[in-house]
């Protein structure tokens, strides 16, 4: 008798614990819509449920890198307005141990990509890029601004000098500004990955690959033995490695 009541007391306790509060429930429900809202309108979302309990901020950039205008609504677009706060939020947030940058992208404006690439390299904590489909054009500052850079073997990059869309008066001022907006991306990515400046620009002018227009398209490893990427790999290799830097690189 007296076994069969303490094993009441104890059943009844468990269900206690188990049960959970309405408001508790409506509040984790409210967290987890809020994070698929995020997932789905900005591509973040933070990587938690692992076996350290390491916070990582997962960030993609997909489509075309949009500017100043909007693109139109039928593009997948990457915009710099979500992206830089939120990039702001993850150096301010210190339970935030690390960022993962996912890349598929055929480029885009230039002023909102090396913005974007920018604000990358300077954050304090430890960040990897994984280039998965392709990161092409303005891409490829994206690619290289983080402190370590994978691609997955069928990923591609492509570099070609800039282009420009709309009326262009063809003057000796125009190719000017040409050649200092190329500049300003061949020093970023000459100063982020192991490539010289004027192998890059070679690689840019490239007349031999491209039937219709200049530049060059590099494959998987290409792009390592190239100088651009660190090492082929994909998302498993590349969340080891952020892990490791997120070990012996603590901010």
């Amino acid at each position: 008798m007296g076994q069969n009541k303490n094993k009441k007391i104890h059943s009844e306790k468990a269900e206690g614990r188990n049960r959970q509060n309405p408001e508790e429930k409506r509040t984790e429900r409210e967290i987890e819509e809020k994070e698929d809202r995020k997932l789905e309108e900005y591509g973040q979302i933070t990587l938690e449920n692992n076996r350290g309990n390491r916070k990582i901020q997962l960030l993609t950039i997909i489509g075309e890198v949009e500017g100043h205008e909007n693109s139109s609504g039928s593009s997948k677009t990457t915009k710099y307005d979500h992206v830089l706060p939120r990039l702001a939020c993850i150096e301010d947030d210190a339970s935030v141990e690390g960022l993962l940058v996912l890349l598929n992208t055929s480029g885009g404006d230039v002023d909102a990509g090396l913005a974007i690439a920018e604000m990358i390299a300077s954050l304090s904590l430890p960040t990897v890029s994984l280039v998965l489909g392709g990161s092409h054009s303005i891409g490829v500052p994206l690619a290289v601004s983080t402190d370590y850079s994978f691609i997955v073997p069928s990923g591609t990059m492509m570099i070609h000098p800039v282009r420009m869309t709309g009326m262009v008066i063809g003057t000796a001022q125009t190719y000017e500004y040409f050649e200092m907006i190329q500049d300003r991306i061949l020093t970023f990515v000459s100063s982020h990955a192991n490539i010289a400046y004027d192998q890059l620009r070679n690689l840019m002018h490239n007349t031999k690959m491209l039937t219709r227009d200049l530049g060059t398209v590099l494959v998987g490893r290409e792009a390592v033995e190239a100088g651009l990427i660190n090492e082929v790999g994909g998302i498993r290799e590349a969340l080891r490695k952020l892990y490791e830097m997120m070990e012996t690189g603590k901010r």
